[in-house]
């Protein structure tokens, strides 16, 4: 039985969408028993309720599961008692992070997940599956690149609660890896110019994204940067926020802004999901400085993120579900991405030799 945690939200609404259209019966579940409920009578689909701080009921939403898809962020405040009960009641967990502590904090779980004959796959969605598969891709084309960057393009909108996760990081250091370290390093540390494979050529800026976790868990290449596209006036503020990052972590200017956040929509609606397309860009580069590129085309983020977690989560059904600590290339290979439908992937350049 596959569990969906947290399926009432605006990601949560469309990978239960996706699951029955896969043919999947879902059992639904969240802390709020009237909007579980009214959800799954409307989907014929049975539901529990449990908050995430509750620990008894959290082992009772997950008796009898074979994996929980935790959709409930922001997630550096719910995946430590998932994951606890998950580890309690040998279940599967799957969630669609991109934070990076998040990852890291689940892959120091490797042990403990591995005697307990479960998966722990943090980042099934579009944080982290297309640039991660990007990424292990590159690695299998220069074996010994020891430098690897990663990009993305993407538009159509952002949900409710990713705009949650962004308003609790205000203020905050962009990260990167080095030396196989993740480092703090200033908000909008670099800036390159990246075609994403449409033939133009952006500003793209790095960003803690969650590949600086995962590529390097998959790839083993020390030293990691993440980039997305973005307008200059957005850059320049980021770059503001070196100096004005006390002010941007305040308590009263962050209830302000989730305040704001709670009044929006929930987020893009089917025909902008249905406009938008995801292009992503990558480069490995060995010490003696031979390089390869390649990009990738895919869906909507939050279109692709339902895609795939449910792709992943249909294979643990069946039984495919390494132990321990993983990455999606790590369990499933860098040719994941190509499984789901309309993703294409271009290498710009010929294979290296070595």
């Amino acid at each position: 039985m596959l569990l969906i945690y947290g399926s009432t939200g605006y990601t949560g609404r469309l990978v239960v969408a996706e699951a029955i259209a896969r043919g999947l019966r879902p059992t639904l579940a969240g802390r709020s028993a009237d909007a579980v409920s009214a959800q799954a009578e409307l989907l014929t689909l049975k539901w529990r309720c449990a908050a995430i701080n509750d620990a008894a009921a959290l082992d009772a939403a997950l008796e009898g599961a074979t994996a929980v898809l935790h959709c409930a962020g922001p997630f550096a405040h719910t995946w430590r008692a998932m994951s606890d009960a998950c580890i309690r009641n040998r279940v599967h967990y799957l969630d669609i992070t991109g934070e990076i502590d998040v990852f890291e904090g689940l892959a120091a779980r490797d042990a403990e997940a591995r005697a307990a004959g479960i998966m722990l796959l943090p980042g099934v969605g579009f944080d982290v599956v297309p640039s991660e598969c990007l990424a292990a891709h590159l690695a299998r084309r220069v074996p010994d690149a020891v430098r690897l960057a990663l990009g993305f393009h993407a538009s159509g909108g952002i949900s409710r609660g990713t705009l949650t996760t962004v308003v609790e990081n205000l203020g905050s250091s962009g990260a990167a890896r080095v030396n196989g370290k993740i480092v703090a390093v200033p908000p909008a540390w670099r800036t390159r110019r990246i075609d994403f494979g449409d033939g133009k050529l952006r500003h793209a800026t790095t960003i803690p994204w969650g590949d600086v976790s995962t590529a390097y868990h998959s790839t083993g290449i020390p030293d990691i940067e993440v980039y997305t596209s973005m307008r200059p006036a957005l850059r320049r503020m980021m770059v503001a926020s070196r100096w004005i990052g006390p002010a941007l972590r305040s308590g009263f200017l962050r209830r302000t802004l989730a305040a704001r956040v709670r009044r929006g929509p929930a987020g893009p609606d089917e025909e902008a999901r249905a406009r938008s397309k995801s292009m992503l860009w990558g480069e490995a580069v060995a010490a003696d400085g031979r390089r390869a590129e390649a990009t990738i085309r895919c869906a909507s983020g939050y279109t692709l993120t339902a895609q795939t977690a449910v792709h992943i989560a249909a294979k643990v059904l069946t039984g495919a579900a390494p132990a321990g600590f993983q990455t999606p290339s790590r369990a499933y290979g860098a040719d994941l991405i190509l499984e789901i439908p309309g993703a294409t992937r271009t290498d710009v350049t010929p294979p290296m030799s070595t």
